[in-house]
C-alpha cells in the first residue's frame, strides 16, 4: 500500500486561490504521484504544463493501451496507485483493454479522462465520446467532475475508491474545467482516505485456528493479497508453525518464497504438479489474499487437483470475493497481513510449540524433486531450432535473484508458469486472467520505473510482440533498460494448439510471419540479439542485462512443441451437419 504522509506542516485548512489545473496537480503531488503515463493531447495541456515544476514525470507512450499496462505494473511493484491520461475520445478509449486488465487484476489506478467541453456535450463534436458509459463496466467507479470547484474533491474521491476497492477509477473532467479559478484547500491523503485494514471477525479467526490445528493435511494457497499487504512473512510463519505446505495462486509465483522447504509452487494452468498433487490431499485449505478464480483452479495436466471436500478458510479484503467460486467453511473479511497475523497469534497461543512433521517435509521435498526433474527432462528434449522449455530453463537459470519478470499470455508465456521461481515479493508481473496479449512489455517498463535499479525481463511470444514492439521507442527515448525476450515460433501458438488437437491440424490465422525483431530493435536505438542455439541464451541474456540499455532478444523456438490448450473445458470436437462441411467433422478424420 502507498504510504501516507503525516507531515503536519503541509496541512492547512485555509482555502487558496488557484486554477483547476493547479488543484488537480497539487492533489497528485499530495498522493505521492511521481509519474503519469499517456500521450500528449490538447485537452489536458494546461495541466500538463505544470508537471515539470510539480516534480511529476510525464511518460509519453506510443499507444495509450501501453499507458495503463505500465501504470498497472508500476502499482504492483511500488504499491502506489498508477495514474494515466489521454486525449478525450480516442485517446481514452484506446485504454479500454488495459484498464479492463487492471480491473480484473485488482490494481488501484486513476484514469484522468478529459471529455468534451461542457458547451458542446451532446453535439457529436470532434473526438466526443461518452467515456463514462464505456468505462463503467471495467472500473470500480466513474467519478464525474460537474463543476470546476469540485476538481480536487472528485480526484480525492477517485483515489479513495481506487485504494479501498482495489481497482481503477475513471476521473472524468470536461476539458474546459481545467481553466478558470477556484478557492480550495489541498488535503493530505490521511485526511480523506484510510489505508489501514482490519484483521477480521475474532470469532471467525478462532474457528479458523481450530480448523487448522485439528487438520490432518492442511494446505496454504497464498495470493496477490498477501503480496500487496506485505504479509508473505506471516504466511511463512503459519506454514512453519504447523508444517503446512504452501502453494501460490495462479500467476502469483512471488506470493511465497520458492526456496522454502514447505513451498510447492503455483497452481493453475501450467503450474506445478507438486502443488497440485499436494493440494489434492488437503482436508483444510487456508486461502490467503486470493479469490480462487475459476480459471486459476481448473484441472491441469489431467489432474483434477482442487479438493472437493476440503474445508476452505478464505481471507480476502473484498467481501465480494469470499466464496465467490468455491464454498467456504470460514470466510474472513480482512487485510491479508493483519488477518494472517491475528490468526498466527491465536495459533501460537493455543499451540505454543511448533508442530514438527518431518515426514511431510520429506514428502514435499520428494514431490518437488520429481517435478523439477520432469521440467528439466521436458526441456532437454530436442527442438528445431530450440525447445521453448529449454529456452525458459536457460533464461531463468541466469537471472539475478531480484529480477522482476513480466509475462504475457500465450503458449510459451504460460509454460513459463512452471519455470518461474521467486524468493522476493513484487517480482512476478503477469497478464493474469484477463489474458490480453501485448501486456508484458509495457508492464515491464512500468515495473522498471517503479524499481529503477532492479533487472527487469519481459517474456513475450512473437504474436504479442507485434502488439507491443512499438514501445521500444519509448524505452529508448526514456532510457528504460528492460530486456524483452521474444519467443519466436512464427505463430499464435496457443490458438494453433487448439487447431492441432481439435481441428485436425487445419491452421486458419494462426501462422504468422514477422521481421527480424533484433534488427528492428537496433533500428529503434535498442540493443538487438538473435538466438538460434540454446547454449547462447544464457550468455546473451547476461550481456543484455549488464549493458543496462533497452534490449530485444529474439529467440527462435520450435513451433510444434506446444503446451496443452488453455480452455479444454470450453472446447469441443467439431461436429458438422451440412454436406458442404461434412469433411470437417471429427468423426471422418483419417477416413478420407
Amino acid at each position: 500500500m502507498a504510504k501516507q504522509s503525516l507531515d503536519v506542516k503541509q496541512v492547512t485548512n485555509q482555502k487558496m486561490k488557484m486554477t483547476p489545473s493547479e488543484a488537480i496537480v497539487e492533489t497528485l503531488v499530495a498522493e505521492g504521484i511521481k509519474e503519469v503515463y499517456g500521450i500528449v493531447g490538447s485537452a489536458f495541456m494546461d495541466m500538463l504544463d505544470l508537471f515539470p515544476t510539480a516534480g511529476i514525470r510525464f511518460l509519453p507512450v506510443r499507444h495509450e493501451q501501453s499507458a495503463a499496462h505500465m501504470a498497472d505494473a508500476y502499482t504492483r511493484v511500488s504499491g502506489t496507485a498508477g495514474v494515466v491520461i489521454g486525449q478525450n475520445g480516442p485517446g481514452i478509449t484506446n485504454m479500454v483493454t488495459s484498464v479492463a486488465a487492471a480491473n480484473q487484476a485488482h490494481t488501484p489506478m486513476v484514469i484522468i479522462s478529459p471529455s468534451a467541453g461542457t458547451p458542446t456535450i451532446g453535439w457529436d463534436g470532434f473526438q466526443e465520446a461518452d467515456q463514462v458509459s464505456i468505462f463503467q463496466a471495467i472500473t470500480k467507479e466513474t467519478v464525474r467532475v460537474t463543476h470546476k470547484s469540485r476538481v480536487a474533491d472528485c480526484l480525492r474521491t477517485a483515489f479513495r475508491i481506487a485504494y479501498a476497492e482495489r481497482g481503477p477509477v475513471l476521473y472524468d473532467i470536461p476539458r474546459d474545467l481545467f481553466y478558470g479559478e477556484l478557492e480550495d484547500q489541498i488535503l493530505q491523503p490521511y485526511q480523506y482516505r484510510a489505508d489501514s485494514r482490519g484483521s477480521g471477525d475474532p470469532v471467525l479467526l478462532d474457528k479458523a485456528a481450530d480448523l487448522l490445528k485439528n487438520a490432518k493435511y492442511p494446505v496454504i494457497i497464498s495470493g496477490r493479497g498477501a503480496v500487496d499487504s506485505d504479509g508473505v512473512n506471516v504466511v511463512k510463519q503459519i506454514a512453519e508453525h504447523l508444517t503446512i505446505p504452501a502453494a501460490v495462486s495462479y500467476m502469483h509465483n512471488d506470493a511465497f518464497p520458492a526456496e522454502h522447504p514447505l513451498a510447492v509452487g503455483p497452481i493453475g494452468y501450467m503450474g506445478s504438479k507438486a502443488a497440485m498433487h499436494t493440494l489434492k490431499k488437503a482436508d483444510v485449505v487456508l486461502a490467503i489474499g486470493t479469490r480462487l478464480s475459476v480459471f486459476g483452479t481448473l484441472p491441469c495436466y489431467d489432474i483434477d487437483y482442487f479438493p472437493k471436500n476440503a474445508k476452505i478458510i478464505q481471507i480476502d479484503i473484498n467481501p465480494r470475493n469470499i466464496a465467490r467460486t468455491h464454498p467456504v467453511e470460514v470466510g474472513i473479511i480482512g487485510d491479508a497481513n493483519a488477518a494472517t497475523k491475528a490468526l498466527y497469534e491465536k495459533l501460537t497461543a493455543e499451540v505454543p510449540d511448533a508442530v514438527e512433521n518431518p515426514g511431510r517435509v520429506e514428502e514435499i521435498a520428494k514431490a518437488k524433486k520429481e517435478w523439477e526433474q520432469e521440467l528439466v527432462d521436458l526441456a532437454m528434449e530436442d527442438g528445431n531450432p530450440i525447445n521453448p522449455r529449454r529456452a525458459l530453463l536457460e533464461l531463468t537459470g541466469v537471472l539475478p535473484e531480484n529480477t522482476i519478470i513480466s509475462t504475457d499470455i500465450g503458449n510459451v508465456s504460460s509454460t513459463a508458469n512452471a519455470y518461474l521461481k521467486f524468493n522476493q515479493t513484487r517480482r512476478h508481473i503477469a497478464a493474469l486472467t484477463f489474458g490480453n496479449t501485448g501486456f508484458a512489455y509495457p508492464a515491464a517498463l512500468g515495473a522498471q520505473l517503479a524499481e529503477p535499479d532492479a533487472p527487469v525481463v519481459a517474456i513475450i511470444g512473437d504474436g504479442a510482440w507485434g502488439m507491443s514492439l512499438h514501445e521500444v521507442s519509448t524505452a529508448v527515448e526514456q532510457n528504460i533498460p528492460v530486456v524483452a525476450c521474444v519467443f519466436n515460433n512464427k505463430s499464435w501458438a496457443a490458438e494453433k494448439k487448439n487447431q492441432v488437437d481439435y481441428y485436425d491440424d487445419r491452421y486458419v490465422g494462426s501462422d504468422i510471419e514477422g521481421p527480424e525483431f533484433a534488427e528492428v530493435a537496433k533500428s529503434m536505438g535498442a540493443l538487438g540479439y538473435t538466438v538460434e542455439k540454446a547454449a547462447d541464451i544464457g550468455p546473451i541474456i547476461k550481456e543484455a542485462l549488464d549493458a543496462r540499455k533497452p534490449a530485444v532478444v529474439n529467440i527462435y523456438v520450435d513451433g510444434t512443441q506446444l503446451a496443452p490448450p488453455f480452455r479444454r473445458d470450453a472446447l469441443q470436437m467439431p461436429t458438422r451437419y451440412l454436406d458442404k462441411y461434412k469433411h470437417l467433422d471429427y468423426e471422418v478424420w483419417g477416413k478420407e
